[in-house]
């Protein structure tokens, strides 16, 4: 009997044509994949030791912790010391001493904002065909309102433009000076007052997300929490008492208030994750999750965050100032379920996200002097970081540096003359025993990712928060304290040997010393002056309805304001 050899074949092709037919009827062939909807949350003032996954079991963080685990732990993330020079390198891709954000931050009453001749992220990515929102916090200049989330790229904005807010009364002191600061659109949101800030953030961005019409291009979402920044000094730590009674086994009530902020954030991590699942977006989308400094310990600026083991707090060049709780998740990532090493900064986030969204071409369209590189193939494959060298900040003002290059870290002077120049608590609960890891999978975020099969076993979770837990030996057989001030010696410091900063090695490693020396002036020479402008008396809320607004707009006359160029804006 005669064997027909072409049977298979036949049978082969027509199973190919029964899958590619469809395709072409629906005009599916040779297109490109959809280009990911980019959903980045930023935390303000959280610390390194405030999320679960970073090895402390005492503020549960499930939905963040669901993330990093199905994800990438970002363990060695830099930002910057402080919050408008972050935002600004967030938003160009540039180190803040390229555009005059280097020093301190933007005040309520400063006729300033992020130089208008900067082409920013949400611009960018409008170009690749992204529609962009934001919710929650600004702080990149106000006082005209070209200057605004509006005017920048973005098509929506329900938040606050200045630094900090009272997070139910929506108004904010600065200076002796107050004001409300509560924005819908370019409109003041004075029906938003007694709504709980994190609760307003979340719930502009969850409808942001069920509103999007993926036919008219991807999504870029920024979400930008005040949480857990302090408010107010007469009510520096605003929570629900409810929030803060399911904490009680945090002694320090202070820490304890901190922390529900802190939850409370965590549930809107979670809510944002569900709406990206209920509309049929999660599985192709981009999530970031990132801090904007190192946390304020107990004291500094009324708050109680936690960088511990690190060195530092926020606003100063240590560690715990710069070295900033992040992750990444995405479907995209080819390597996941990791903790990355690779060295990163937040000015990388503008040309990694627009080598996820356009791919490599996209990157031509940079505007000269990006400082940030595109670690996106680093992170998708697991490669080493392009990144080798990070300036933290230099502020001449304050006489204080920070450079590294590789594994060695270089820190000149110093702010708040060493005050807070210590190690700083508290540790938390770090024994794996006390960790609530039964909440993972019970979190909003982990039901979504389970329901995509990237939840990883609690095996696995237990490996990855202790690969991401920084130890310190506390001893060793070389250096010295570094006593940094503005007039010693600089510091020297071994970062994979010596995370926490304990010995310096300017001593032991003089020639690393000078090269490291030598790369600061050079960047230092860079450098363009900080933009930072004593407060305007236009920008009183006393003339405004007690407001804070865009008072450059203006002009006072007889103590009464009169339309200025706004007419030529609009």
């Amino acid at each position: 009997m005669r064997i027909n050899s072409d049977r298979p074949t036949m049978q082969l092709l027509w199973l190919l044509i029964f899958l590619i037919l469809p395709q072409f009827l629906k005009g599916e062939v040779g297109k490109s994949p959809p280009k990911p909807n980019i959903i980045f949350i930023l935390a303000d003032d959280l610390g390194f030791n405030d999320v679960g996954f970073h090895g402390s079991a005492q503020i549960p963080t499930p939905n963040i912790d669901a993330l990093a685990y199905s994800g990438i732990i970002l363990n060695r993330y830099y930002v910057t010391p402080i919050c408008t020079p972050s935002r600004s390198a967030l938003m160009t891709g540039k180190y803040p001493i390229h555009t005059g954000m280097q020093h301190a931050v933007l005040y309520a009453a400063e006729p300033r904002g992020l130089s208008l001749k900067e082409k920013i992220l949400p611009q960018y990515l409008n170009d690749l065909g992204y529609t962009s929102h934001i919710a929650g916090k600004w702080h990149l200049g106000h006082w005209k309102l070209k200057y605004t989330p509006l005017f920048r790229g973005f098509s929506s904005h329900v938040g606050f433009w200045s630094g900090h807010h009272d997070y139910n009364d929506h108004t904010a002191v600065e200076n002796d000076e107050w004001g409300l600061d509560m924005r819908n659109g370019t409109e003041v949101a004075y029906d938003l007052h007694g709504r709980y800030t994190t609760d307003v953030i979340t719930d502009h961005a969850v409808k942001v997300i069920a509103n999007h019409n993926a036919t008219n291009g991807p999504l870029f979402l920024y979400v930008a929490h005040a949480a857990c920044h302090s408010s107010n000094p007469y009510n520096p730590l605003p929570v629900p008492d409810n929030e803060v009674m399911k904490l009680g086994h945090i002694p320090h009530y202070k820490r304890r208030k901190f922390a529900a902020m802190v939850t409370k954030m965590d549930e809107s991590v979670g809510l944002i994750v569900d709406q990206l699942r209920k509309s049929n977006m999660l599985e192709n989308s981009i999530i970031i999750f990132s801090s904007d400094n190192g946390g304020p310990a107990q004291g500094f600026n009324l708050n109680f965050a936690s960088n511990y083991p690190l060195k530092g707090v926020k606003n100063t060049l240590w560690e715990g100032g710069v070295r900033a709780a992040g992750l990444i998740w995405s479907p995209l990532l080819k390597s996941r379920q990791r903790v990355a090493n690779q060295t990163i900064h937040i000015s990388d986030w503008l040309p990694t996200l627009l080598e996820a969204a356009g791919g490599v071409p996209a990157l031509s369209n940079l505007s000269k002097g990006i400082d940030g590189q595109s670690i996106w193939q680093a992170l998708v494959h697991d490669q080493p970081s392009p990144r080798l060298k990070v300036v933290h900040n230099i502020d001449d003002i304050w006489g204080s540096a920070g450079l590294s290059v590789g594994d060695w870290k270089l820190v000149k002077g110093t702010n708040y003359y060493g005050k807070w120049d210590g190690w700083y608590g508290p540790a938390g609960e770090r024994d794996p025993h006390l960790y609530e890891w039964q909440q993972i999978p019970k979190s909003r975020a982990g039901k979504a990712l389970h329901g995509l099969q990237m939840l990883p076993s609690q095996a696995e979770q237990q490996r990855l928060r202790a690969a991401a837990t920084v130890s310190c030996l506390g001893q060793s057989s070389q250096g010295s304290v570094c006593k940094a001030t503005a007039f010693s010696a600089p510091c020297l410091f071994n970062i994979h040997d010596d995370p926490c900063e304990q010995f310096n090695l300017a001593e032991q490693y003089p020639k690393v010393l000078q090269t490291l020396m030598e790369e600061l002036k050079y960047q230092n020479s860079t450098a363009v002056p900080p933009a930072n402008k004593p407060g305007d008396r236009r920008a009183s809320p006393k003339y405004w309805n007690y407001t804070w607004t865009n008072f450059g707009d203006y002009e006072l006359y007889n103590n009464k304001p009169v339309l200025g160029d706004l007419e030529v804006l609009l």
